[in-house]
């Protein structure tokens, strides 16, 4: 069985996180930091409709390839790409971005390479898709979509900016 998101679906869960994050930090100074790659592109979204606001917002890109646990087990070579955090992390209000939260290990990870950076003064997190399935203790702050999965399923997201196409695909796998 496969379940299919479209780009409209997409399109309401963005606006339900940058509503969400309006809602919770009232016109305070932010910053979005995307973890790459498609979570760079969903708080870039984030961060447009956030831009109505009358409120100083910041903006960056995190690669946590290097630290990934899962880092010599990847079957291909991950494409290592630049960081561009480029305002002061220290004493910051940071909303980590990213498109799916699964196990919560990418988020440690971007935790850890975050703090390269600095000590922020808050961190939070803002994913598009929970699929639920932790295995780590993180769990989100803001939430676009919540998509119901087994622990076999791919959830696999394209996004136009990236892909070509904004989709959402959820493909079961059997066990």
């Amino acid at each position: 069985m496969e379940h299919t998101l479209n780009a409209e679906e997409i399109a309401e869960g963005v606006q339900r996180l940058a509503e969400a994050i309006r809602a919770r930090t009232d016109g305070r100074p932010i910053a979005l930091v995307g973890i790459r790659s498609r979570g760079d592109e969903v708080a870039e979204r984030v961060l447009n409709l956030l831009a109505e606001d009358d409120r100083e917002l910041e903006f960056g890109i995190l690669d946590i390839s290097l630290y990934r646990d899962d880092f010599e087990h990847l079957h291909e070579n991950p494409k290592l790409q630049e960081s561009d955090i480029p305002f002061a992390v220290e004493g910051a209000h940071i909303i980590l971005v990213d498109d799916v939260l699964f196990t919560g290990r990418t988020i440690r990870a971007a935790l850890d390479a975050l703090s390269d950076y600095g000590r922020p003064g808050r961190v939070e997190l803002a994913v598009l898709i929970d699929r639920g399935h932790r295995e780590v203790p993180i769990q989100p702050d803001y939430v676009g979509i919540t998509l119901e999965t087994s622990r076999l399923d791919h959830v696999l997201v394209s996004l136009e900016g990236t892909d070509g196409i904004d989709q959402v695909r959820v493909v079961a796998k059997e066990p």
